[in-house]
């Protein structure tokens, strides 16, 4: 197993991170699995014995019980350098105050994942998504208390837009408060638009990226194919909609090609999709799921896997994103004076 550094931070992850959005099954997560605790121990012990060192949850998943499977599993004790990471931000109650990235919401949260994780601190604490109501100097404030209670390691953020995390790292600089160190996104073959301004923000400003949902929810695994009926016990049968599907001719041809690398090579069309993932800029790590540990072990195996010139070539030909304003005109214009964090957008004429 490879470990990355996250960010600027001196903390190494594994490059495969265990995903348990499926721990526990309360709906609506049953349309994402419905892992028992007994399975989720059997799981997590195979991943740590992969050399997986990061388990990621969230308050959300289950209404808290992912967090509880998790904190039974480890018996309340960290296996060797197991980290952990949780995330906050979305609706726990009926509450005015059950959701948002307010001080009062935040500190309340992390305190009941840490009672469910059995855990006297979490090692990556997330905010979830972004609040338009709270003043980021707020949040910020809030999760400085918790690093300095020792309750939380590093933060970061998830489903940000550009501007949101510039402000927020803006605002963290300026007032001296803690600064995140990773994003968790969702980026994939067929979901290409953090490269917009996610992927160049975390080159430019050090940011690491951990990717959820690397194989858009099972669409990119060769399971689906054109012109079949979706396989039983997956996500999209159940009614899961992330990720949306935009343009489903395109999202096939992508398959298409991802199934014929893997014929040759030997390997399944997700151990390719997670191998391109890996080879990207700036991404530290691939938060992956499974509703059985055959999925897990798949899914693994990906960390060896490295994709030849001519295969990352085949890949994004069939899937790269059109240059949108102001990419087309930079590329007219400021083409000579471009900086590394640039050139995440792939430039190039078709």
């Amino acid at each position: 197993m490879e470990y990355r550094t996250l960010g600027r931070s001196g903390l190494k992850v594994s490059v495969m991170t265990m995903g348990t959005m499926t721990f526990g099954g309360k709906p609506p997560f049953t349309k994402v699995g419905t892992t028992s605790a007994a399975d989720a121990a059997r799981q997590i012990d195979l991943c740590i014995d992969a050399g997986i060192n990061l388990l990621d949850t969230a308050n959300v998943y289950s209404a808290g019980v992912s967090e509880e499977i998790i904190g039974e599993a480890l018996g309340g004790k960290r296996k060797g350098d197991v980290l952990i990471a949780s995330k906050a931000r979305m609706r726990m109650g009926e509450g005015a105050n059950d959701e948002g990235l307010s001080r009062h919401h935040l500190i309340r949260e992390c305190e009941a994942s840490l009672k469910r994780l059995r855990t006297d601190r979490i090692d990556i604490y997330y905010m979830h998504t972004w609040d338009g109501v709270t003043p980021v100097e707020e949040t910020l404030s809030a999760l400085d208390t918790l690093v300095r209670q020792g309750k939380v390691r590093y933060v970061g953020c998830s489903n940000f837009s550009g501007w949101h995390i510039m402000k927020s790292l803006g605002i963290a600089e300026r007032d001296g408060l803690p600064r995140y160190v990773t994003q968790q996104i969702h980026y994939t073959l067929e979901a290409r638009e953090a490269e917009y301004e996610l992927l160049p923000i975390s080159v430019d400003q050090g940011l690491g990226i951990l990717v959820w949902s690397p194989i858009a929810g099972g669409l990119l695994s060769g399971k689906h194919r054109r012109g079949q009926p979706t396989p039983e016990g997956t996500r999209q049968l159940a009614g899961w909609t992330e990720p949306p599907i935009r343009d489903e001719e395109r999202l096939w041809k992508i398959v298409d090609v991802l199934v014929g690398i893997g014929k040759e090579r030997g390997v399944s069309a997700a151990q390719v999709a997670l191998a391109w993932l890996l080879g990207r800029p700036a991404v530290t790590s691939l938060v992956i799921g499974g509703r059985n540990e055959a999925q897990f072990r798949e899914n693994i195996a990906a960390a060896e896997l490295k994709l030849s010139d001519d295969e990352r070539a085949r890949l994004e030909r069939v899937s790269k994103p059109p240059l949108l304003y102001p990419y087309w005109h930079q590329s007219f214009t400021a083409h000579r004076r471009f900086s590394e964090a640039d050139l995440v957008i792939d430039r190039s004429s078709d």
